[in-house]
């Protein structure tokens, strides 16, 4: 009889724990068995991400077995594994004699005579039988909580799993030093959710929320799950639609504020008032906070006005002018309590909460007289320091109203300060005035400080207030621009039509801010490949900014540029996008650098475009620019592609990934993630491909995501010989499935497949007078079936070896070439050619392509082996060497200047072609 495997319900995957129920699927196909530890505190997701892995199992045809750990149950030795494996009773009477008495003992409430060995040994009997009839997964909730008896058995067993199909998932708390109870088991630390994925719960919780509200919210809950369930459960219907502002505090009774409430009450007043100062400014060095605690001991009666209960709990004592003394006497030690406990970290940098949702207890259980005294002491302190924005700052959270001389300095202070700061202090500005004017002129400055700071977010309601402004239309216009450059990927078509009528609107009262919206709308009109009426607008604004700064001049040269390129001037359109180019190199402004990569691509300039993105990004680093860091490495790997840089740009594009996934920005996480299954499909490995591509089409797939996708498969088809259906799908992007960039790109492939379709490209390469896009030009030629084959794929190599191409691209015309040859029965010309592309794609790595080319090279008569492994790279060999040494990924890293991530990817690459599994393997091999 089969155990009927536990019915579960249909438990979505909870938002930002992909990472983890990657690990459970891993475990759960393994086929070997296994055991993982989900560690988080209470209200982090640790029973929620239990029970989809429960729902996973039984979707599985898993049987699923489950327990839960009980504090009132600890006393009753095996009272949690009896739970657990009951629902196996049946199974005992099949299990030895030797093994079968302790697991029926157990299951009947009573302890084994075996003792502890022999109880462990027989529920691991019992689970093996189990397993033999249906994989089975045992679920553990709380597994700390558990009687120390049914713990150490269960541990017992999973420690003993290996080639049996039983996978045994538990969750666990975590102690005072945030550590697992993990029992040497492996631990995954739950990490609290990004942006993206709290927004994703918010709106599964709360689905009519708009989302001015939930912008507040997300900053409260700070990804701690459990808070945002409280301030979701606490919505009023009103405060849903935005008819009333929504809190701006946790729930009084919230699970996550009545436990942080709890631990603050065992804490002493100067530990209470340190953590006050902390969570009171987050960028708050701890020499700065020490200083503040001093100012306190100075003189405590200029920041209390009154003596206040510090959580309004009597357990907690009171906080008042003494404990300030206190404080600031006992400096950073003070800290000391709550770092035993757990609640903080403390360095020179700064004061970590955990959970991070733990700042917002502690304002919110503080006084508002304490907040304020906080404020004022810190505002002093940084003053003092020369840190003026942030001394404004606080000055600015404890002004009483209206208050244009602070408004006017807030502003001031502003320029040039990086994005998260100037943001604030912007927002902060527009409370303090009464002056429509500088109202809106700082919620449009917020708005695009917001932006700049990957906070999205926060800009969308300052540009919905802004438009409400009384006075200027151009407010108004540029909010919809603002607004509009926020789609721009997701719906260019829309956005470009916006920020067109945008500059049609400003062209005249503000001529600069059209030139930002028309910029803009070039972008959107590169990614639908319609031009609308932006040439038109382009030459009518070139005639009103006449400034003569350089940056107005290169913007200037871009727009109309792009205008011409649009309208079919290419001699015009050359001449002002070469401008653009010869001013970057002057230029340190990060958006314009980026914009001037975009065009070095356009012009076939691939190094200058790969540079210049690259300074880009560095310079969006330096000034805080979250969203234009992943922008620039995405051209800059765009760039690296088009050179034939496939290292380069798969560096690039790893860097973007990572960096738009911790700035919350999807939709260029996605595209990066697309680069990357383009890359890997340019050397036909159709395995990470697919799944790269899979990744970053898996959520709202922009059309140029999914242009990508389309390109990809193409390239895995054309290396599988189904030249057909690449034809298909490069057809499609030709036909207005991508940008205008994409169309000009794929038609070496369109032209490879179908023999037609090089025309715009022929004359495109022609214009860019680059040898390597010549190379492509004569290969195009050879392939329309034209006269002289013979004479234009000579051409193209004379091209590839003007460009120093030894690489794939030089590699593909030599197969396609020595192709040619062979079919016209000159084998042995055709012998030379294809050698070189079979050397050539060995040493890349693009196995499948030596594979192609090999096969070629036995129908020309060739005698040799199948395609085996090749050996590694030079850049693979001194990876190998430095890990076979011992080394890790983050030393390797910093020896050869690379990234982490990068290094991962190469020793990937290294254990694929050498047939190993793990570094000891690595080690061994390279060592015999």
């Amino acid at each position: 009889m089969l155990v009927a495997p536990r019915v579960h319900e249909v438990t979505p995957a909870p938002p930002g724990r992909d990472a983890e129920l990657v690990m459970v699927r891993a475990l759960m196909t393994a086929g070997a068995g296994g055991a993982l530890v989900l560690a988080a505190g209470p209200g982090e997701g640790r029973s929620t991400l239990l029970r989809a892995a429960g729902a996973m199992g039984t979707a599985s045809g898993w049987t699923v077995l489950e327990t839960r750990g009980y504090a009132d149950e600890t006393g009753f030795p095996y009272a949690g594994l009896q739970r657990l494996i009951e629902p196996l009773a049946h199974l005992v009477p099949d299990l030895p004699p030797e093994w079968a008495g302790a697991p029926a003992e157990i299951i009947a409430g009573h302890e084994p005579a075996a003792g502890p060995l022999g109880a462990g040994l027989g529920t691991l009997a019992l689970l093996r039988l189990a397993a033999g009839r249906r994989p089975v997964l045992c679920l553990v909730d709380d597994a700390d909580l558990l009687d120390a008896a049914s713990w150490q058995q269960i541990r017992l067993a999973a420690r003993r799993l290996d080639h049996v199909p039983v996978v045994i998932l538990a969750t666990v708390g975590v102690d005072a030093r945030g550590q697992a109870a993990s029992a040497d088991l492996p631990v995954r630390r739950l990490p609290a959710l990004d942006d993206e994925a709290a927004q994703e719960l918010l709106i599964r919780l709360v689905p009519d929320l708009i989302p001015d509200a939930a912008a507040g919210l997300l900053d409260l809950a700070a990804g701690h799950p459990g808070a945002l369930a409280d301030l979701a459960a606490a919505l009023t219907p009103e405060q849903r639609r935005g008819f009333v502002p929504p809190p701006t505090a946790l729930p009084a009774d919230s699970t996550v504020r009545v436990r942080g409430r709890a631990a603050l009450a065992l804490l002493p007043g100067p530990t209470r008032l340190l953590l006050l100062l902390a969570a009171s400014d987050p960028g708050a060095t701890a020499g700065e906070l020490a200083e503040a605690a001093a100012v306190f001991a100075e003189t405590p009666a200029v920041f209390v006005e009154t003596p206040a209960v510090f959580a309004g709990t009597p357990s907690v004592g009171r906080a008042g002018p003494a404990a300030f003394t206190a404080a600031g006497n006992a400096g950073l030690a003070a800290f000391g309590p709550a770092e035993n406990a757990g609640l903080v970290e403390v360095s020179a940098a700064g004061v970590r909460f955990a959970p991070a949702v733990l700042r917002t207890v502690v304002c919110a259980e503080a006084p508002i007289a304490q907040r304020h005294a906080a404020h004022r002491a810190l505002a002093r302190v940084l003053a003092r320091r020369g840190l003026r924005l942030r001394a404004l700052l606080h000055r600015a959270a404890v002004a009483p109203g209206v208050d244009e001389s602070l408004a006017r300095e807030l502003l001031e202070a502003a320029e040039g300060a990086p994005a998260g700061q100037a943001f604030a202090a912007q927002r902060h500005a527009a409370d303090l005035s009464g002056d429509p004017a500088v109202v809106s002129r700082a919620l449009l400055a917020a708005a695009r400080s917001a932006m700049a700071a990957g906070r999205p977010r926060d800009a969308r309601p300052l540009l919905r207030r802004a438009s409400q402004v009384r006075g200027s239309t151009a407010v108004r216009a540029r909010a919809r621009g603002l607004i509009a450059e926020m789609r721009v990927r997701r719906a260019p078509a829309e956005s470009r039509d916006v920020l067109l009528e945008v500059a049609a609107e400003l062209m005249t009262a503000d001529p600069a801010g059209a030139l930002d919206a028309m910029l803009l709308a070039s972008e959107a009109c590169g990614r639908t490949g319609e031009p609308s009426r932006y040439p038109m607008l382009a030459h009518r604004l070139a005639g009103r900014l006449r400034d003569g700064s350089p940056a107005t001049e290169m913007a200037v040269h871009q727009m109309v540029g792009l205008a011409d390129l649009m309208t079919g001037q290419d001699d015009a359109a050359f001449g002002h996008l070469g401008e653009v180019l010869r001013l970057a190199e002057h230029s340190t402004h990060p958006g314009a650098l980026v914009r001037a990569a975009s065009t070095g691509i356009l012009l076939g300039r691939d190094d200058q475009a790969a540079r210049l993105a690259r300074k880009g990004a560095a310079l969006a680093r330096t000034a805080g620019i979250v969203p234009l860091i992943p922008e620039a490495l995405e051209v800059a790997a765009f760039a690296e592609l088009a050179a034939g840089n496939y290292d380069l740009a798969t560096e690039a594009a790893l860097d973007g990934v990572a960096v738009a996934r911790g700035a919350g920005l999807p939709e260029l996480a996605d595209a990066h993630l697309a680069l990357l299954g383009l890359l890997a499909a340019f050397v036909g490995d159709s395995v990470n491909g697919r799944a790269r591509m899979a990744a970053a089409t898996a959520g709202h797939a922009t059309g140029g995501v999914r242009a990508l996708g389309d390109w990809a498969e193409a390239l895995l088809d054309l290396v599988a010989g189904q030249p057909g259906a690449a034809a298909e799908r490069l057809g499609r992007i030709a036909r207005g499935g991508g940008s205008m960039a994409l169309r000009v790109a794929i038609a070496p492939h369109l032209v490879e497949t179908t023999g037609r379709g090089g025309e715009d490209f022929e004359r495109w390469a022609g214009r860019t007078g680059q040898p390597g896009w010549l190379a492509l030009r004569s290969r195009c030629r050879a392939l329309t079936g034209a006269e002289g084959a013979d004479d234009h794929f000579r051409e193209a190599l004379r091209w590839h070896a003007s460009a120093g191409d030894s690489g794939f691209v030089r590699a593909h015309t030599e197969l396609l070439y020595g192709r040619h040859l062979r079919r016209r029965r000159r084998p042995a010309e055709a012998r030379d050619h294809l050698r070189w592309a079979v050397a050539t794609f060995h040493r890349l790595d693009a196995l499948p392509w030596a594979e192609q080319a090999s096969r070629e090279l036995r129908a020309a008569g060739e005698r040799i082996g199948p395609v085996g492994r090749a050996p590694l790279t030079a850049q693979q060999e001194r990876i190998a060497g430095l890990v076979a040494e011992g080394a890790t990924n983050r030393e390797v890293a910093q020896q050869l200047h690379l990234s982490p991530r990068t290094i991962d990817h190469h020793l990937r690459n290294v254990f694929a072609r050498l047939g190993v599994r793990s570094r000891t393997e690595l080690a061994r091999l390279l060592a015999g």
